[in-house]
């Protein structure tokens, strides 16, 4: 359960980023209360993960999700620009999320094998 509540944070975390460039610095009323409600929401999610996931690995994930997302969606939609360099660190950062889960995974199940056997 905690790493489906790392991914919706992250995912809230992709929309409120997004939404304090529409925002224009909080001077637009609507986009600046839409904008405000994902950052409380998406900081519940993420709190609640750390509740059960280890809190490094935790943060890089939330973290990792938003960075890609939001720059994906900078260039998909807002008109940013898109460069081979730019994809290249973007996959590279999405492979490290991956990765850093993946070796939670792992260590989840060794502790539960010394748990059992230990």
């Amino acid at each position: 359960m905690g790493w489906i509540y790392v991914i919706i944070g992250g995912l809230l975390e992709i929309g409120w980023a997004t939404g304090l460039s529409l925002s224009k610095g909080f001077t637009e009323p609507l986009p600046s209360i839409i904008t405000a409600c994902l950052i409380v929401i998406s900081f519940y999610f993420f709190s609640n993960s750390m509740r059960l996931l280890p809190i490094g690995t935790a943060y890089a994930v939330f973290t990792g999700i938003g960075a890609a997302g939001t720059a994906i969606v900078g260039m998909t939609f807002l008109q940013e620009e898109v460069n081979v360099l730019k994809i290249g660190f973007i996959s590279l950062l999405i492979f490290g999320v991956i990765g850093l889960k993946m070796s939670d995974k792992e260590n989840n199940e060794q502790r539960r094998s010394e748990k059992w056997h230990g």
